[in-house]
């Protein structure tokens, strides 16, 4: 199986339901008197059907295939002013809990 099919099958049930919903609201504009409004909900419906099948399910998991860890790319001067959120602790990684506190004191350093 493909990285593309794990997108495809991580990611559908949880794209497909909030298309539904969506769905669900719009077509009830769709039950209104006022034509406008009826086009309106149409319309949007047709948007987000269209933005769910085309770009959410066919385009981004195809562009990441092709692009593979360049999909994942980001500029240094970016890198630079974000955070740095380290989601799994130091401790549960023992060969880099040096390094974290080494980094950790140089900040402190620079801080004071």
């Amino acid at each position: 199986m493909s990285r593309f099919d794990l997108v495809i099958f991580d990611c559908d049930g949880v794209v497909v339901d909030s298309e539904r919903i969506v769905h669900a609201v719009f077509g009830a504009f769709i039950l209104a008197s006022d034509s406008t409004t009826k086009l309106f909900g149409l319309g949007l419906a047709l948007a987000v059907f269209l933005d769910v099948t085309l770009v959410r399910m066919i385009l981004v998991p195809a562009a990441m295939s092709l692009l593979g860890d360049r999909a994942w790319w980001l500029p240094d001067w970016l890198q630079r002013h974000l955070p740095n959120i380290d989601l799994e602790p130091a401790a549960t990684r023992p060969d880099e809990a040096e390094e974290t506190a080494a980094r950790d004191a140089e900040t402190d350093r620079q801080l004071v």
